[in-house]
């Protein structure tokens, strides 16, 4: 007797980008950090309102990379797009903030410690994508990664609620943010030799 399955979902290519992957389920989640970030700095007076974009924006961020691993839409669109606009996200909270005199320039460095140790990174690996589209690795997320970014949340929620130990959770942003963008590299740094 026959039985009738269906047949198991098309994994998209993780290698490649692809437009079309914009519109599965994990983007989607992603681009929805977009949409928070252009609504913060209007809720950013209204300290219930910014806390909900943060947990909107940390659910969102929790959520596409578990859609897109549990339902085998792993993609290397997916994956930038996280990224980036995780980055959309922070650099539109921060912004505000700074701009409504919540944070100082050195608070804001401390908090994107490891956006700055990243950048140089992204440069490089965007460059060689530009020369050599196939066979570059470009970096996941890692458990650091995630780590620092649920630490800079939990670091702007205390600004936003107006905690008197800033201090405390900046200096723990910029060492999880350090370690985070240390161990990117020293990946990378480790496939770079491997491949040789």
């Amino acid at each position: 007797m026959a039985t009738l399955t269906a047949p198991a979902p098309a994994q998209p290519s993780a290698s490649r980008y692809r437009a079309s992957h914009l519109l599965l389920p994990p983007s989607l989640l992603s681009l929805t950090r977009v949409g928070f970030a252009a609504c913060f700095p209007w809720a950013a007076g209204v300290p219930a309102a910014a806390l909900g974009l943060l947990a909107l924006a940390a659910l969102s961020d929790v959520l596409d990379g578990w859609v897109a691993r549990r339902y085998g839409m792993v993609t290397a669109t997916g994956a930038v797009l996280d990224g980036l606009t995780d980055k959309v996200f922070v650099f539109a909270v921060v912004l505000t903030l700074l701009v409504r005199e919540r944070l100082s320039v050195t608070a804001l460095a401390l908090l994107g410690v490891r956006e700055l140790g990243e950048l140089p990174l992204l440069f490089w690996l965007a460059l060689l994508h530009a020369r050599h589209a196939a066979g570059i690795e470009h970096p996941k997320a890692n458990w650091l990664g995630k780590a620092a970014t649920v630490m800079q949340f939990l670091t702007v929620a205390a600004v936003l609620w107006g905690s008197a130990r800033i201090g405390v959770w900046l200096a723990g942003t910029a060492t999880l943010g350090l370690l985070a963008a240390a161990s990117y590299w020293w990946r990378w740094l480790g496939f770079r030799s491997r491949a040789r």
